[in-house]
This record gives structure tokens, C-alpha cells and sequence, in this order.
């Protein structure tokens, strides 16, 4: 449960980057909540952030158990600690953290492939699931890949807040495998490399996906 005195890691994506901060909670309300000036992970100078900025937040229960949210700063506040204000969704909307390293979710997402060190006709697919740390894409019936080699993708990712964003990436194939139920065959790559403004959009859509089959869920 989200209480004062609890540690909070902040990520922040700019253009090029993703910025984290460490801060701690001083105040809860039932919609907001309030911490202390964050301070920068890697120089720890304390950070003024601005109004609207969009953040991805972390935090760990006394049991040890991570969850992360999203939030929104929303202004300041004047007190004998200077404290920043936060949107809160309400914990309908913490997700908590796998202890694998990256969230798989299903996903027919749109990609195209295309080839690097060896040839073979670029074709267009989507994909069958997705982590932060690679997919598995579903082939196109008369598609052909080797087993083992890197390919380059472009992956067609719409976020909720109305953002379409296009990685391009190298991917590693890590296996063909066939999938007999269905008389289809499946690749899975593993992106090599993803830098981390990269990793945080797919993260982010792996994160909204988790929400919305929850949601799914609930209302069955």
C-alpha cells in the first residue's frame, strides 16, 4: 500500500533518454498523494520536474513485493518540506511486478520484417505476443525465414494516450517453432540490441495491455 515513508522510483522518457528519480511519499489522499523533491538516481541532485510531465512509477512493500503505476505531476506545494503533487489512479490501476524480467503480453500488433545478412522477400505480419525483451511474430503462410541470424523490424505500437510509435529494431531469431493446433509456424526473436527510450514504449504497452485484460477480466 502506498504510505508515507515509502521509497519511490520515478521514470521519466525524454526524446532520447529515460531520467529516473528516487523521492519518498509523505502525504496520501484518495486521488493524489504527495513526496518529497525527487533526486536524480545517478548524480542525486534534486530535480524540478515540470507540471503535465508523465511518470512511470516504482515502489516495494515491506514484504518485498514491487508494483508500478502511472502518474502525473500535478503541481506544488509550500510547507515545511517542499513537496511535489502526484496524480493517484487508485490501485485498481498498480499493477504488481513479475519476477521475470520482462512482462510478456499477447499482442496482434502490426510488423513488418525485412533482411540483414541474408536474403529473403520482406513481408508484413503481426505479432503473437511482446515483452520489453523481444516477440514472437506469426508467419505468413508462404513466408520463409532461416533458423538463426538477425532480421530488422518495425514494430507499429498505439499507446492510449493517442502516441503511434514505429521501433525499428534488429531482432536475433531465436527459434522457428510450429504450431500444428493452428498449421502455422512462429518466430522468436529476441531484440538485439533495444535501447532504453525503446524499451520503455513497449514497456508501457505491455503495461496498458496487463490493464486492460484486467479490466476484461473483471467485467466477465
Amino acid at each position: 500500500m502506498l504510505k508515507p515513508g515509502v521509497v519511490l522510483t520515478l521514470q521519466v522518457r525524454n526524446d532520447d533518454k529515460v531520467e529516473k528519480y528516487r523521492c519518498k511519499v509523505q502525504e496520501v489522499k484518495e486521488r493524489e498523494f504527495y513526496v518529497d523533491y525527487p533526486s536524480h538516481m545517478e548524480n542525486g541532485r534534486t530535480t524540478y520536474i515540470l507540471n503535465g510531465t508523465q511518470l512511470l512509477i516504482t515502489y516495494v512493500t515491506d514484504e518485498g513485493v514491487a508494483y508500478t503505476f502511472e502518474s502525473e505531476v500535478l503541481g506544488r506545494m509550500k510547507q515545511a518540506i517542499p513537496m511535489v503533487q502526484l496524480s493517484f489512479p487508485g490501485y485498481h490501476q498498480v499493477l504488481k511486478v513479475q519476477r521475470r524480467q520482462y512482462v510478456r503480453v499477447e499482442s496482434n500488433m502490426d510488423v513488418s520484417v525485412h533482411p540483414l545478412s541474408f536474403h529473403f522477400t520482406p513481408f508484413v505480419t503481426v505479432t503473437h505476443d511482446i515483452s520489453a525483451g523481444g516477440a514472437a511474430l506469426i508467419l505468413p503462410e508462404k513466408a520463409s525465414l532461416p533458423e538463426k541470424g538477425h532480421i530488422f523490424t518495425t514494430f507499429v505500437i498505439h499507446l492510449n494516450n493517442g502516441e503511434i510509435h514505429y521501433l525499428k529494431l534488429k531482432s536475433k531469431i531465436i527459434r522457428l517453432v510450429e504450431d500444428k493446433a493452428k498449421n502455422r509456424w512462429k518466430v522468436s526473436l529476441q531484440f538485439d540490441p533495444v535501447n532504453e527510450v525503446q524499451r520503455q514504449i513497449i514497456m508501457k504497452y505491455c503495461f496498458e495491455q496487463q490493464l486492460l485484460l484486467r479490466k476484461t477480466h473483471s467485467l466477465a
